[in-house]
């Protein structure tokens, strides 16, 4: 499940085989996917930049045209070498760029698309992101306050509006207040500004821990990668209490957590 550190691997990985390199070749392999990029004007292109923003990838080119991804659930960007075997299977592939020897291809994404200038200014998206957990510097004080707009909100829902800051998804949500001992649904009112900021700041330093690994980690003490994503019905790591899990918000997305350890 791709989430803000998945991104900026992503983009490091890219800007390797990609940054000051011309497109040669660009070709949509997927009979369903809906909106095809025009490939035609991507080949000869020389990509600038590419920059992760949250849980958005922005490859840029020198036309000032960017390539906007979103990876969604299942969503991911791969590099290959010249004749090396896909992990994933060609009619899969919504974008594969040529550049030199290198094939960069994106899988299954929620959202692909080329960008104008303009459109890339005013994009409805990424022009109301929240500050992204991964920037350096990060201005926490800022984060602080798009959290304080919406007191109103549950916190399982306020961490994962990326709106407020941007960068954390599911897995991140129910780890980063397990640990903070904080309860899903209590609102963000409820909390005084040290509470939220120490939230926030948990939050950056397991998405930066996680940024070189290959595999998510919010637990590091021996046992299991997590704390409570994904253990519904399983005891505590903590305190032994079953792990509860509940859907939340208007996506009804997954939230778990130990009702001992993070009463209301």
């Amino acid at each position: 499940m791709p989430e803000g550190d998945t991104i900026y691997r992503s983009a490091v990985n890219l800007r390797k085989v990609m940054e000051g390199e011309a497109i040669t070749g660009a070709a949509c392999h997927n009979p369903r996917f809906e909106r095809p990029l025009p490939t035609a004007r991507l080949v000869d292109q020389p990509c600038s930049r590419v920059e992760a923003r949250g849980k958005h990838l922005l490859m840029h080119l020198g036309s000032g045209e960017a390539i906007h991804s979103h990876m969604g659930m299942t969503g991911s960007w791969h590099v290959y070498g010249q004749d090396q075997r896909w992990s994933k299977g060609k009619p899969l592939a919504s974008l594969e760029l040529k550049l030199g020897n290198w094939s960069v291809v994106c899988f299954t994404p929620k959202r692909l698309e080329l960008l104008t200038t303009d459109q890339l200014r005013q994009h409805p998206h990424l022009n109301r992101l929240g500050p992204d957990l991964l920037d350096e510097p990060f201005d926490i004080e800022a984060a602080l306050s798009r959290f304080r707009q919406r007191n109103d909100l549950p916190l399982g829902q306020a961490v994962m509006d990326q709106t407020l800051v941007s960068g954390i998804g599911n897995v991140y949500k129910s780890e980063v207040l397990f640990l903070e001992s904080l309860n899903p649904f209590t609102q963000v009112g409820n909390l005084d500004d040290l509470q939220l900021r120490e939230l926030i700041n948990r939050a950056r330093k397991l998405m930066l821990r996680n940024l070189m690994g290959h595999v998510r980690k919010t637990r590091f003490d021996g046992g299991s990668r997590k704390w409570v994503y994904n253990r519904s019905g399983e005891p505590c790591p903590k305190c032994g209490e079953v792990i509860q899990m509940q859907r939340q918000g208007d996506m009804g997305r997954s939230t778990y957590w130990c009702p001992v350890c993070q009463p209301k």
